[in-house]
């Protein structure tokens, strides 16, 4: 992904320096600056253009992790090679690459701009309910003690243990737990990745 940034960087940069040329060699007066209008749309366009390559490139990426927890869960022997978690049944195995794949999907679906910080949140406020995913949770705390703190997946994960602690104080009020939904982050910071 760093790569991505990079190359997405580069060509806005290359863009940049370009426009900056173009407008030296334009002679003054109203052709020059339809020329510089022209050149600013191009650069605006170039760099949405950008960013959904980095969407797809993105999205691409889940569903080649996605492909592989298909085939592990279709197959235990696969699951055995990838599995982290000790002392787990073929059977739970499967379950947590399984929640595993639930909670990649909410972060790419706030990633992609599908569902912002707010949704975001209900939707982890209802899938920390289930017992297989606070349990999956649990067990990959390890996991993610590597993911840098300023990181997307840091906070997401931040706010699913504020979630856990709080509904295991109280599993009555599940609706309410969590932080507060000013917290938010821009769909298209940098994230490691499902946690596997």
């Amino acid at each position: 992904m760093a790569t991505q940034k990079r190359a997405a960087r580069s060509i806005g940069s290359a863009a940049t320096a370009g426009l900056g040329l173009m407008r030296a060699l334009f002679a003054r007066g109203p052709r020059r600056r339809r020329q510089e209008e022209i050149l600013a749309e191009l650069l605006q366009q170039l760099t949405l253009m950008t960013d959904e390559i980095h969407r797809a490139n993105v999205i691409q990426q889940y569903r080649l992790t996605v492909d592989q927890m298909d085939r592990m869960v279709d197959d235990p022997s696969l699951a055995d090679t990838a599995s982290t978690l000790p002392g787990l049944s073929k059977g739970r195995r499967r379950q947590m690459i399984f929640a595993n794949r639930q909670y990649g999907n909410l972060l790419l679906a706030h990633r992609v701009g599908v569902c912002d910080w707010d949704e975001l949140l209900g939707h982890l406020r209802v899938l920390c309910r289930n017992e297989i995913f606070a349990e999956y949770w649990d067990r990959t705390v390890e996991h993610r003690r590597s993911l840098p703190a300023d990181s997307m997946e840091a906070r997401v994960g931040a706010a699913v243990d504020v979630m856990l602690e709080e509904l295991a104080d109280d599993p009555d009020e599940w609706w309410i737990v969590g932080p507060p939904p000013a917290v938010g982050l821009r769909p298209d910071e940098p994230s490691a990745g499902p946690v596997a």
